[in-house]
């Protein structure tokens, strides 16, 4: 074959592989735009919240997961996210939005949750990280950070639900839910680990500076939080410096 021939036999592989590519991303697209204008559809129902993941489970997406954060609030510690994959035969019943369920209820839930071999991942984000990029960005690399934990030990899920109107960095096909833990059994279940965890993290800090008395406030801006860095000053270790009530006593 001359040098010739062999130009052209490459030419018109690299343009064919080119070609593929465009139409297997173009064929995607099209898919996501199907799949959003679905579930755009999909009329949430406070007695049956698996209809968002039932729904993509008909389209093929056999692990979606639900995503949520904990600690977007607070004047102190990380922003903390979960991922969760519900088996699709579970009580989805029994996961509420965690603002509506005591400590000891969701204790008990995301010990369900390893009863029930859900998948799971956990993804924090420093006080630092949260100062330096500022807290919706943080909060987006928490829940990928979960993702990419769930992912490390389990499938990868194929379809993410997220609670909140921003989707996060990732290729992974995504929806997003305005108040979706009242929507979603999954974002629920994200919620309630979340949360659980991050009073864990709250608890710890609370035995390191107990005069900010973390373990009751988790951080949050309550009166007596804030008289306590007025007095004492924030600590460098574990209050967010950027933000309004802290940086005043910097």
């Amino acid at each position: 074959m001359t040098d010739a021939a062999k130009q052209h036999v490459f030419v018109s592989v690299c343009i064919n592989r080119i070609t593929a590519d465009y139409h297997s991303q173009l064929d995607r697209k099209n898919e996501l735009q199907r799949i959003e204008e679905i579930l755009s559809t999909v009329v949430a129902d406070t007695d049956d919240t698996f209809l968002f993941e039932r729904a993509l489970h008909t389209r093929g997406y056999s692990c979606v997961a639900g995503l949520d954060e904990a600690g977007r609030g607070p004047l102190a510690g990380p922003v903390v996210a979960a991922c969760v994959v519900l088996p699709p035969y579970c009580d989805f019943a029994l996961f509420l939005d965690s603002k509506k369920l005591s400590h000891k209820r969701r204790c008990f839930l995301a010990r369900i949750l390893t009863e029930i071999d859900a998948s799971t991942g956990v993804g924090i984000v420093s006080h630092t990280t949260i100062d330096r990029i500022n807290i919706l960005q943080a909060s987006l690399l928490a829940m990928k950070r979960a993702v990419e934990n769930l992912a490390s030990t389990a499938p990868s899920p194929n379809f993410l639900l997220i609670d909140g109107k921003f989707k996060i960095p990732m290729d992974t096909p995504q929806h997003t839910l305005i108040q979706g833990e009242s929507k979603s059994a999954s974002i629920a279940a994200a919620s309630i680990l979340a949360k659980v965890t991050r009073d864990a993290l709250m608890d710890e800090l609370d035995r390191q500076f107990p005069v900010y008395n973390f373990a009751q406030n988790k951080g949050y801006p309550t009166r007596e939080h804030r008289e306590a860095i007025e007095k004492y000053g924030p600590v460098v270790s574990c209050h967010r410096m950027t933000f309004k009530g802290v940086k005043e006593f910097v």
